[in-house]
């Protein structure tokens, strides 16, 4: 499949810049993924539209301060003459981290700008020198691995010095009010790079009255990475090198998804990033029980931890999401061939096109589709 079979055009003034003031104000189109039907409506008005069985399965990442601004430290392997020398070249020349991906307790990966200038083992100095972090890996793209030393816990520095990682397309620079306002009513596992857009929708009144209909919610936690922006580069979906994300899935979800299956009940994912945990795990359970006969129908998430690796786009058969709660996608992104392969690329592409005549706010700020 071409990745232009997954472009459109979208004018820039639709890209959401802020999040309105009360969060459950978004409008809602709603896409009858069998006929391609569409209706506008408001987020308000999503446990009116649900049946009141559903397994509403959403994700509880938090998204952590994860772009910081430093400066070039020289390399720490110098001699101290010459490395005295770097330091006072090095102390004006700010550098800029995003933190992607952790791979251990000190070590991430990162886009470092400008990383064409940053080699292997020099370090860049955060704050009064509280945290400093060494170059121990380089990729393409300003990708950079980083270990990170400090005098106490990442975490805690990062409260201090880290910014709101808002996405690319929000031009301009995050405030104090985004540390609250990119976060989920739902966030509770710090680690994620982005937030779960889907959910930022959801207040406690709209939880009160899904729960006094009947709907179930249940959770997962998928540390969402700044791959979910990144572009698909090549021509042919097929060739795309898609990027990994840890997930977990509680014991209690689990066991859920199978009484939800057992009783024929919709399970309405919030976000492509559950979409993707369970899916991903799915798709690991049919690997591994196939040698035993056991058919790929029966397979359900497992608990526990693992990497989504899943790559989902058209042609997909999916194994336990029947409903989906998503935000508008980037053209030719893995999200848009996510959603393409759940709904169908021209059913869509039409509601797509409808969305943006009429008005509607798009990516992480922005207005949700309901597909069902």
């Amino acid at each position: 499949m071409k990745v232009s079979d997954i472009d459109y055009q979208l004018p820039r003034e639709r890209i959401a810049q802020r999040p309105l003031p009360d969060r459950d104000a978004s409008r809602m189109l709603l896409l009858n993924r069998q006929t391609g039907a569409w209706e506008d409506r408001r987020f308000q008005e999503l446990p009116d539209l649900l049946r009141g069985d559903e397994l509403i399965v959403v994700n509880a990442a938090r998204v952590i301060p994860a772009r910081l601004f430093g400066r070039r430290a020289g390399i720490h392997a110098q001699p101290p003459g010459k490395q005295a020398r770097l330091q006072r070249q090095f102390l004006s020349a700010p550098i800029e981290v995003l933190l992607t991906r952790q791979l251990e307790p000190s070590v991430w990966e990162a886009l470092v700008h400008p990383g064409r200038k940053l080699p292997m083992g020099e370090v860049v100095a955060f704050g009064d020198g509280e945290l400093e972090a060494e170059v121990i890996g380089r990729g393409e793209y300003g990708q950079r691995t980083l270990r990170f030393r400090s005098r106490e816990d990442l975490h805690a520095v990062l409260g201090r010095l880290g910014h709101t990682p808002l996405p690319p397309y929000i031009d301009r620079p995050d405030e104090s009010s985004d540390r609250e306002r990119y976060q989920t009513l739902f966030a509770r596992h710090p680690g994620a790079v982005a937030a779960p857009t889907a959910g930022l929708h959801f207040t406690e009144r709209i939880l009160d009255r899904l729960r006094a209909k009947g709907s179930e919610i249940c959770e997962i936690n998928l540390e969402v990475g700044l791959g979910t922006f990144q572009p698909i580069r090549c021509e042919e979906m097929e060739q795309h090198p898609m990027h990994r994300e840890n997930y977990e899935i509680p014991e209690a979800t689990a066991a859920a998804i199978a009484a939800a299956r057992r009783d024929g009940r919709p399970v309405l994912a919030v976000g492509t990033t559950v979409v993707r945990a369970l899916e991903d795990a799915a798709e690991k359970c049919a690997a591994r029980f196939a040698e035993r006969g056991v058919p790929a129908s029966e397979c359900l998430p497992a608990v526990g931890k693992a990497e989504a690796e899943l790559f989902i786009y058209p042609d997909y058969e999916f194994r336990v999401v029947n409903a989906l709660l998503t935000n508008f996608h980037l053209p030719k992104s893995s999200l848009l061939a996510m959603v393409a392969a759940f709904a169908g690329r021209e059913h869509i592409l039409r509601a797509y096109r409808h969305a943006v005549e009429q008005g509607y706010r798009f990516y992480s700020y922005g207005d949700c589709m309901l597909i069902r």
